[in-house]
């Protein structure tokens, strides 16, 4: 695993003894505190990567967006795309966006 990974301090699965291991890979990392700067109310034909392009300059940083906003489990959950004659629930959702450097 790379040094500049945010998942670098996490653990891997161990199994019991005598047992399989229950997921053969790494535990969920801690998500610190991430502030809000920016309240962005979101469009129907949003995307984390271009929200994340847009406020960092780096598509990769989609992360950031939902550690500031624990209540979102996955971006899927935002983001799906709609069916035909169907609004995306998630329009008019407002997320937080953190500061670039936290």
């Amino acid at each position: 695993m790379s040094r500049q990974s945010r998942y670098k301090d996490s653990s891997y699965f161990a199994a019991e003894p005598g047992l399989p291991v229950p997921f053969p890979g790494i535990r969920p990392r801690d998500i610190g505190s991430a502030t809000g700067i920016v309240e962005y109310e979101l469009k129907q034909w949003d995307r984390i990567d271009t929200l994340s392009f847009n406020y960092y300059n780096d598509s990769d940083l989609w992360w950031r967006i939902l550690d500031a906003n624990p209540e979102v489990l996955c971006a899927v959950d935002l983001f799906i795309e709609p069916e035909a004659g169907r609004e995306r629930e998630a329009a008019g959702k407002t997320l937080l966006i953190p500061g670039a450097s936290e």
